[in-house]
């Protein structure tokens, strides 16, 4: 029998992934499942993105590129940092992975030695901490609260920087809550950062475009560029360019992080999918209209669903300013009974039940760090969630003491 390693021990499956899985499989037993677990937008890839990718491969453009992104997309994301962010990136300082997920990972294996302290605010998506352990370092997660919408606050951080911070990993807007910090907001953060030199940003910006209510998004070194050498910018094609399954994300960075970054992807997965590369080129300069028109549909189904779980007795749920998440407290729920008799003991058990009984998955909150809680994605049609809904009032409804 082959002997596993012990870093496997330190970590989960992810449990939206689990999850998502968990709904797929009721469906094919023919369960009338409604799956709100997914963070992937349910539109399809624009077709000028479609194009580029099936003109790559009757160019014959599906050859090795260097090993973290070919030239012309790199200049291309420099552009975008320059241009949307006023972040100034040469195509040295930037690097394409398989994902933004990738992106985050490579950062971490190149940086971290041993007992190196990650800081990550909760709740936080679900693989941030185990990353963090795979690269040897100690996840620090630092609590936030519904009242302040979930956002780290300048104290809470300043309090948990020791001698061993090597990173703060910050997400905004969030995953997931979807809250997002203004340009006030960050830089009280980062004003506490500049305090303490020796601790580094890793920035993931992956729902930028996903913000609502004219909400102005801002990242960490735009606000405070005194941070510039110590922060790794992350950002990617999937959410808002509805391009998920394509696997491109990319950073911009420090030379000496991103050299460390292309060593570390060069003795492993090497250069991203060479025709998603050519694709995310022509999402990165082609039109982008309907990053608007997108934004719109999910500000509608937010405003739904937002509406239809705050008017459930015992739930309450703040209001994103972006993504497509809501992340509602059911500490209300906790030690009722359901219908069958099942003690709702934790937010875990409520996601469970509400699967069994009503057919609807969600993410447990206890996965992102912060209980009692669920996540639900609204990355699906209005019906489907007025459904949803529907069921999740039912549920609740349901319970009893």
């Amino acid at each position: 029998m082959v002997t596993l390693s012990k870093s496997l021990s330190k970590i989960n499956a992810s449990a939206t992934i689990t999850m998502s899985a968990l709904a797929n499989r009721l469906k094919s037993e023919g369960k009338d499942i409604i799956s709100l677990s997914a963070g992937e937008p349910d539109f399809g890839t624009p077709k000028h993105i479609q194009e580029a990718a099936i003109e790559a491969i009757k160019a014959g453009k599906t050859k090795y590129t260097d090993p973290d992104g070919m030239p012309e997309l790199k200049d291309a994301i420099s552009q975008k940092f320059l241009e949307e962010n006023n972040l100034k990136y040469e195509p040295s300082q930037i690097s394409v992975g398989t994902g933004g997920k990738q992106i985050l990972y490579n950062a971490l294996m190149a940086t971290l030695n041993a007992n190196d302290e990650v800081i990550i605010p909760a709740p936080y998506w679900v693989s941030y901490p185990d990353m963090v352990k795979l690269a040897g370092g100690i996840p620090k997660i630092v609590k936030t609260v519904s009242e302040n919408n979930y956002k780290l606050q300048p104290n809470d951080l300043k309090a948990a920087i020791s001698d061993k911070t090597k990173w703060l990993i910050f997400n905004s807007p969030s995953n997931p809550t979807g809250a997002a910090y203004s340009a006030d907001e960050l830089k009280m953060l980062t004003d506490v950062l500049l305090e303490f030199p020796k601790v580094n940003i890793l920035s993931d910006d992956i729902y930028e475009h996903l913000t609502f209510d004219d909400f102005n998004f801002v990242t960490p070194v735009e606000v405070e560029p005194k941070l510039y050498d110590r922060t790794v910018t992350c950002n990617g094609v999937s959410k808002g360019y509805a391009m998920t399954g394509w696997r491109i994300g990319y950073a911009g960075g420090p030379k000496q992080i991103i050299s460390a970054m292309r060593k570390i992807q060069s003795q492993s997965t090497s250069n991203p999918c060479t025709i998603s590369q050519w694709a995310a080129l022509a999402a990165l300069t082609g039109p982008k209209d309907f990053i608007h028109e997108n934004k719109y549909i999910f500000e509608e189904r937010r405003n739904l669903v937002v509406k239809q779980l705050s008017a459930i007795d015992g739930i309450s749920c703040p209001i994103p300013n972006g993504a497509f998440y809501v992340y509602p407290d059911i500490s209300k729920f906790i030690g009722k009974k359901t219908r069958s008799g099942n003690v709702i003991s934790n937010d875990e058990q409520f996601a469970l039940s509400l699967l069994k009984e009503k057919n609807v998955a969600v993410v447990f909150g206890a996965a992102f760090g912060l209980s009692p809680n669920f996540r639900i994605s609204f990355a699906t049609s209005i019906d489907k969630l007025q459904t949803a809904c529907d069921r999740i009032s039912s549920f609740c409804n349901s319970l009893v003491e």
